[in-house]
């Protein structure tokens, strides 16, 4: 503001200074015209008189200064302090009336200029110190109607996005104190089963001391099994509520599409063993793709533990590539039930268990699977029917 200040008054006292010269101009120029004609009609009158006289003694006696005009006060004129003409002392008169008026209008009009320039900035404060009252009272809907680029206005826009920042900053904290919530709650849900599993197993066992040891071996691997379902449940939950908080930095680097399957692969072999499961894939692959590898082998891993579990014994699964100029692509295949229609839409939604689901599973890995791809800047959908399901995986460039 002050900056457009300065300029306008600049401007406004460059077209004063024109006037200005302009008037000191037409003065110059008015006493030259009068006296000019009063020197001709002199000039005219003493050469009538005196025919004999020539022009340039004429001129000699106008230019010569005279060094007794004090002889005129016996005439009642007065050199000092009047005009010889009175033409010449009416204009004076005039112009010092105008110069004077033209200051005193300049100086009154940069005044208002000034305090219009006060208003303003008082103004502006003004509504600054307004927005920010209304800002500490959590009104967040007021719009940026100026758009001009003085410091006021700067600083206001600065103000809101500062604000803006402060409230995105409030909602994500509440949205994380919600997210926690419901991750616990979660947490306390999901663990409650096989934590009352365990104890009422272990109830038994120490009431028993003479159980059978075939049951014995029975109960022991069963409460196993509830551990591991357990430590799967809250190792996915953290890695969820990382996402969740947005701790998560991703290393993305060009990968070879052969060793990211290869880890794949051998986290489930033990899986696959145990229900006779080939995996078919191209062990060839020479492409890459662009991704945190870490990351990447556990949302696969989980992508295909997920097939295991849904394919029949010595069955097989078919894992694919592609690239294309836009993205890479990763299609794992299973030949199980399938999945519902009714199932399909929740697939990925935490918890969500269909009703093919494996007994034993806490329905969170394809959850954490789909997070993954998606904030490595990837998508994945999946395609199913009575022959198997298809899940695809598109990794963009």
């Amino acid at each position: 503001m002050l900056k457009k200040y300065l300029f306008k008054t600049g401007i406004l006292l460059l077209i004063l200074s024109c006037f200005f010269s302009l008037l000191l101009f037409y003065e110059r120029e008015t006493y030259r015209r009068i006296y000019n004609e009063n020197v001709a009609r002199i000039f005219y009158q003493v050469k009538e008189k005196y025919p004999d006289i020539t022009k340039d003694e004429i001129i000699s006696i106008i230019n010569q200064p005279s060094q007794n005009y004090e002889n005129l006060n016996d005439y009642g004129i007065f050199l000092k302090e009047d005009f010889l003409l009175p033409s010449q002392e009416d204009k004076s008169k005039d112009f010092f009336s105008w110069n004077m008026i033209y200051l005193l209008g300049s100086f009154f009009l940069i005044i208002l200029l000034f305090l219009s320039y006060n208003r303003k900035k008082d103004k502006a404060i003004a509504e600054i110190t307004h927005y920010i009252a209304e800002l500490n009272k959590r009104n967040y809907t007021l719009s940026l109607d100026d758009l001009s680029e003085d410091e006021l206005s700067i600083l206001k826009q600065e103000i809101y996005k500062t604000t803006v920042m402060l409230k995105e900053s409030a909602e994500n904290s509440l949205k994380d104190k919600k997210n926690l919530k419901k991750s616990l709650e979660d947490i306390s849900h999901q663990i409650k089963t096989p934590i009352t599993s365990i104890l009422v197993t272990l109830d038994n066992l120490i009431d028993e001391p003479n159980m059978e040891h075939e049951v014995r071996e029975k109960f022991i691997h069963d409460i196993k099994r509830e551990v591991a379902n357990i430590n799967f449940l809250i190792q996915s939950l953290l890695k969820l509520s990382k996402f969740d908080a947005n701790t998560i930095t991703f290393l993305r680097e060009e990968v070879s599409v052969q060793t990211l399957l290869e880890e794949t692969i051998n986290n489930v072999s033990s899986l696959c063993d145990l229900k006779n499961i080939k995996i078919e894939w191209k062990h060839n692959q020479k492409g890459t793709i662009c991704c945190d590898r870490h990351w990447q082998v556990e949302a696969l891993t989980n992508i295909l533990k997920n097939g295991i579990d849904h394919s029949k014994e010595n069955s097989k699964i078919v894992i694919s590539y592609e690239k294309n100029a836009v993205y890479s692509m990763i299609q794992i295949q299973d030949f199980g039930e399938g999945i519902s229609k009714k199932d399909l839409p929740h697939i990925f939604e935490r918890f969500y268990k269909g009703e093919n689901a494996n007994s034993d599973s806490v329905g969170i890995g394809l959850a954490l699977a789909k997070t993954i791809i998606e904030e490595d800047k990837g998508t994945i959908k999946v395609d199913s029917n009575a022959l198997g399901t298809t899940f695809t995986i598109h990794y963009f460039h």
